[in-house]
């Protein structure tokens, strides 16, 4: 154990997150041969197997999941070492790895790592793009600084910081056009095109309409919002998608846009990190920047519609 590596803790932990020596060695930006030989010489080091090899998938052994446990916990000790010595500087540099919903991504992004990028020139932005409970996961396991999403998560180990909030707009056919938006109740008679499982967007849309469950010939689902309105522009169906995504995803399909009468369906866009972060005071300074980034979006936006 005395050759015991930091290195090796992470093709560990890499491991048995992805399950696979493929993606683990690309996680790692190493080649497959290089972490197979390092997690071997580990548990030779051991005396013990840590995974169950596979043809297709790795799984840990009951002792390479006690050993996964504490490496995470020695992964995030060494990691917060390094985020004390960044609150040290007079300055924010270094690595910041943000994670952002599929549902902002796309059209926030951009303007936030330009606005960040000119406010912190020494700072390297790390951005990771998935559904919130990865985000959520991926905090609480110290892979990632902040992230972007829905609020509220409700999980007391992490902080929320609200950004902004904007509204729902019904996304139709284009011959609806000047048509007024129907009322809530009207939807669940209409067939609604849904983001898959796993997207909160799907659940804030469901919530608005008040559909607890419908059956899955009802309901069309698909991986991003450009599909939902290119499947409304064929005549499939209508959707429901958030303002920021109008201009870019109504620009190339025959669509019209429609605007409820209140309760308008809305969302509140925030940041999240551990509490236990010694980056709260750096974090707190890059909300405010991604706020004023999400306000000039929006004041573009609404500068071309008119």
């Amino acid at each position: 154990m005395n050759n015991l590596t930091l290195k090796q803790l992470r093709y560990v932990e890499a491991l048995a997150r992805h399950g696979h020596f493929g993606r683990a060695a690309d996680a790692c930006a190493i080649s497959q041969p290089a972490l197979s030989m390092q997690i071997r010489e580990l548990e030779e080091s051991l005396g013990a197997t840590l995974f169950e090899r596979a043809a297709r998938q790795v799984q840990p052994t009951n002792l390479g999941k006690e050993f996964v446990l504490r490496a995470r916990e020695i992964l995030r000790s060494v990691d917060a070492l390094g985020d004390v010595a960044r609150v040290a500087r007079d300055r924010l540099v270094g690595p910041l790895r943000i994670g952002v919903i599929p549902t902002v991504a796309p059209y926030l992004l951009p303007t936030i790592v330009a606005r960040l990028a000119r406010l912190h020139d020494g700072l390297d932005i790390h951005v990771r793009e998935t559904l919130t409970p990865r985000l959520i996961q991926d905090l609480a396991d110290g892979r990632l600084d902040t992230a972007i999403v829905a609020l509220p998560v409700s999980e007391p180990s992490l902080a929320e910081a609200a950004l902004f909030t904007e509204e729902f707009v019904l996304v139709r056919p284009g011959e609806d056009e000047g048509k007024p938006a129907p009322e809530r109740e009207a939807l669940r008679e209409m067939k609604l095109l849904l983001l898959e499982e796993g997207h909160c967007f799907r659940d804030q849309a469901l919530a608005f309409c008040k559909i607890r469950s419908a059956p899955t010939r009802e309901l069309l689902d698909a991986s991003s919002l450009s599909t939902l309105v290119q499947m409304v522009g064929a005549g499939l169906g209508v959707t429901l998608i958030p303002e920021m995504a109008v201009a870019m995803e109504t620009r190339s399909a025959p669509v019209s846009i429609a605007r409820f009468r209140n309760p308008r369906p809305s969302r509140t866009i925030g940041m999240i990190w551990r509490r236990t972060s010694p980056l709260v005071k750096q974090l707190m300074e890059i909300a405010e920047a991604v706020r004023d980034s999400a306000a000039t979006s929006r004041e573009r936006r609404r500068t071309i519609a008119s």
